[in-house]
């Protein structure tokens, strides 16, 4: 009698190929760290504080973060592109400086005014991307000059023409009615009062992502921040690339300027300084690497969403808003390492 055996072969076991497929595609994108700390602060608040998810909180951190967000997401596409422009934050003023005194104190009707503004925004822009790509300066040292000049043009000319440093009484001006609708108007939702500013920032977020990746414009973003000479070899064309990127960080300020004016009738000459770093930060919150090449402007809408909401979240819970800063820094060096992290993931996927 003779014994048998028998073996069995057991295939090893390999992750489902849709599941993986979707896990890669995710881990490619670089504002799912954004998106994953908007989750956490959004629970976090709901559960500290009843007030932060009812009608009137919902619309008061949207308010907070859209002129953030609209800003963040034209320095997103800079930062991709491997540039940055320090001068955003008093760009919102100078072009609501231009369209209050010219509507104010010279007479003009609003719209002209804000015309003359944007002329001046997209004129600043350019040149800050032609003296970058002319002279091979950093773009941190061209706009550092930039933000300086215009700090000091905003102080001097408010001064001369007013007497102060404050523009006021734009509502009486001629055009006022239809731009403060355009700009400033307020759209009831329930009990929730929305802002203009919030449309804007939800405009401005789909046609730059649109660009960004679906567009030819989008790639050569990508191909200039990731390498210059790169780009430049297989025919981008980088200088009016990046003069284009810096004229957007300029538009956004406009619009920013626009929606501010509209909104308040007023505006003062030292408005805006101090808000190019948050910018920066919420497009680096967002997925955006400092090295440029990579990034999402979605994720620096979610950049300014994780600000509104930690900002107004704050003051909802009754602590002090000192806090706020605490809470800035943290959040900057945990979404600097998460999107080294990120990157270095996509870049092992994409091989």
């Amino acid at each position: 009698m003779t014994a048998t055996t028998t073996t069995s072969e057991t295939a090893p076991a390999t992750p489902p190929p849709d599941r993986l497929a979707i896990l890669n595609r995710l881990v490619a994108r670089p504002e799912v760290g954004a998106l994953l700390g908007a989750v956490v602060v959004f629970l976090f608040f709901t559960v500290i504080t009843t007030k932060f998810v009812k009608p009137l909180g919902i619309s008061t951190w949207l308010d907070d973060a859209s002129t953030l967000g609209i800003m963040a997401v034209a320095v997103a596409l800079l930062m991709i592109g491997g540039e940055f422009d320090l001068s955003t934050g008093v760009m919102t003023a100078s072009t609501a400086l231009i369209t209050g005194l010219l509507a104010v104190h010279a007479g003009w009707n609003v719209w002209l005014g804000l015309a003359v503004s944007l002329v001046f925004a997209l004129t600043v822009g350019a040149l800050n991307g032609w003296v970058v790509m002319r002279t091979g300066l950093p773009s941190f040292i061209v706009t550092l000059g930039t933000f300086l000049a215009l700090q000091g043009l905003n102080l001097g000319v408010t001064r001369w023409a007013t007497g102060t440093v404050q523009v006021s009484g734009v509502r009486s001006a001629g055009g006022y009615q239809s731009a403060g609708w355009v700009f400033a108007s307020t759209t009831k939702i329930g009990s929730a009062s929305i802002q203009a500013s919030v449309v804007w920032w939800i405009v401005v977020t789909a046609i730059a992502a649109i660009v960004l990746v679906r567009t030819r414009f989008g790639n050569w973003i990508f191909a200039v921040g990731g390498s210059l000479p790169t780009a430049r070899a297989v025919g981008v064309p980088a200088t009016r690339t990046k003069i284009l990127l810096f004229m957007t960080t300029a538009f956004a300020g406009w619009i920013v300027g626009a929606c501010n004016l509209m909104r308040f009738a007023s505006v003062q000459a030292n408005q805006g300084v101090g808000l190019e770093f948050q910018y920066i930060i919420a497009a680096v919150i967002g997925g955006c690497l400092l090295t440029g090449g990579f990034g999402s402007v979605v994720g620096a809408a979610i950049g300014a969403l994780i600000f509104g909401m930690a900002r107004q979240g704050i003051v909802l819970a009754g602590w002090n808003s000192d806090w706020f800063m605490l809470f800035l820094g943290v959040l900057l060096f945990s979404a600097v390492l998460v999107n080294n992290a990120f990157k270095k993931r996509a870049e092992r996927v994409r091989r």
